[in-house]
């Protein structure tokens, strides 16, 4: 298969999800999400020809996009560019008040948490594999399990604590 067709593929394959987890990572900013993707698929065509096949081309391209996200996150933090206390609000007619007001709480709670388990979330709401996600993370699989049933509970506090 040609580089350009290989790469379209991955694209192809790729793209959805990446943008996902970006949109994760700025709080459902839809601008700064693309602007990332942009940047992740930029550097996953100049890089193709250096990955090994030592893991799973979607592991190694996660890996490129956390990185690239908090790259993003690191230099908004010294721009005031990125406000990632509070949750844009989103036109949608699928959800109800109530519903996007329980979504915003979620997306704010899942914002002040640490860095490591502010991905391993969103890579779980992604519907990305666990096996995938420990090998991102580096952690082994029971470690995962057990990080994300505290981090469920403590997402469960948090919005239970802001509606109050």
């Amino acid at each position: 298969m040609a580089e350009k067709e290989q790469f379209n593929d991955i694209y192809n394959k790729h793209y959805n999800k990446v943008f996902r987890l970006c949109k994760g990572y700025f709080c459902g900013d839809i601008s700064l999400a693309s602007d990332a993707a942009q940047e992740i698929f930029i550097k996953v065509w100049e890089k193709l020809d250096t990955f090994r096949n030592e893991s799973s081309i979607s592991t190694w391209i996660y890996r490129i996009t956390v990185n690239t996200c908090l790259l993003y996150l690191r230099k908004s933090s010294s721009k005031k560019e990125i406000r990632t206390d509070s949750f844009p609000q989103l036109v949608t007619e699928t959800y109800s008040n109530e519903k996007d007001e329980q979504l915003q709480q979620m997306y704010q709670c899942i914002q002040k948490l640490e860095e490591t388990n502010k991905i391993i979330i969103l890579m779980t709401l992604d519907g990305i594999e666990y096996p995938e996600i420990s090998e991102v993370i580096g952690i082994t699989e029971e470690t995962l399990r057990v990080r994300i049933h505290r981090i469920k509970k403590s997402l469960t506090q948090c919005v239970q604590n802001e509606n109050i």
